[in-house]
């Protein structure tokens, strides 16, 4: 049980290492720094040697090796592979001890399948070209794996009780949180998925307007490719300003309904101080949006956006484990 504990925490805090750097890799264009998977031109490194770049070179001609953003998509994966394998010892350790754990053995089940889909989509992100849908989904798995992370290990680290909360309509509201915070997620995967932060930097209108000229139609068809609509043909700025657009419409939705439940949350002892986190994470995550369009997406700040989300969604997922009975 206690190698079980130190194994789930470090996993935990692995896995937001692991999202904050597959924000950084896609937000410094570095997705496809290297052209291949698992490996990078044909090897488990970045080709340095001579002949190593030369083999790259007559493998892959029409793919130049640019080092900095191959070796930012290696640490990568890296990362991602070591996180793996911690689920693999997860999942195994949980069901040797299934009597003793604090969880169902099936959550490390679940953990490990969404881990091994997760490293699918990572594969299809390269082989696909960036294609928006493997990318957006490739972050919300890895955001859902960092939830179940984070579920198993507050189950283990912290104290539960249903008696926390009396007010049945004040539990459905907190579950509530979770999908609306994962809608939000979603689209702000979009949005960076397809490159349109900056579809309109003024705010808070978009291009002047409340309602600008939006195409939703291309702007949410899933199974195009990058930068092209359903035809094949370039996507149009309208797209991009829909896509922009709802996803501002989606926060202020998520602001008003975690601030109106963080308020709420105040009131209950066993929850005020998770409250007080949960109000100074969404503050500090509406200001880093505003800002990003401001000063046009700044790397540091784009990431910081990435991080703030991966915070709000560990905050919100620790307030539901702490009104769940452990099993």
């Amino acid at each position: 049980m206690r190698l079980f504990d130190k194994l789930v925490l470090a996993t935990t805090i692995l896995a937001l290492c692991v999202v904050v750097l597959g924000a950084f890799v896609r937000l410094s264009d570095a997705g496809l720094g290297c052209p291949d998977w698992p490996g990078c031109y044909g090897s488990l490194s970045v080709p340095q040697s001579e002949s190593a770049i030369q083999h790259a070179h007559t493998a892959y001609p029409d793919k130049p090796i640019e080092a900095h953003k191959a070796w930012k998509e290696m640490i990568h994966r890296y990362f991602a592979g070591t996180l793996g394998l911690l689920i693999l010892a997860i999942f195994v350790l949980g069901w040797r001890a299934r009597k003793e754990i604090k969880v169902s053995p099936w959550l490390p089940t679940l953990l490990l399948i969404l881990v091994a889909f997760q490293a699918a989509l990572g594969m299809w992100t390269v082989t696909l070209l960036l294609k928006p849908a493997v990318v957006t989904a490739h972050l919300l798995g890895g955001m859902g794996t960092l939830a179940i992370l984070v579920w198993i290990a507050h189950h283990h680290w912290g104290v539960s009780s249903a008696r926390y909360v009396q007010s049945e309509n004040l539990r459905f509201w907190m579950r509530g949180a979770l999908v609306v915070l994962f809608v939000q997620i979603f689209l702000g995967g979009w949005t960076s998925t397809n490159y349109a932060a900056l579809a309109c930097t003024d705010f808070p209108t978009c291009h002047g307007a409340l309602f600008p000229d939006m195409d939703f139609t291309n702007a949410f068809h899933w199974m195009r490719e990058l930068g092209q609509d359903a035809s094949g043909k370039a996507l149009p700025l309208s797209a991009y300003t829909a896509i922009q657009w709802t996803h501002r419409v989606g926060a202020l939705v998520t602001f008003i309904y975690l601030g109106l439940l963080g308020l709420r949350l105040i009131k209950q002892p066993q929850l005020k101080r998770l409250a007080h986190i949960l109000l100074g994470l969404l503050v500090v995550q509406i200001g880093l949006g505003i800002a990003n369009l401001l000063l046009h997406l700044p790397l540091v700040l784009a990431v910081g956006h990435n991080m703030g989300a991966a915070l709000l969604l560990i905050t919100v997922v620790v307030l539901n484990s702490k009104i769940t009975n452990q099993s």
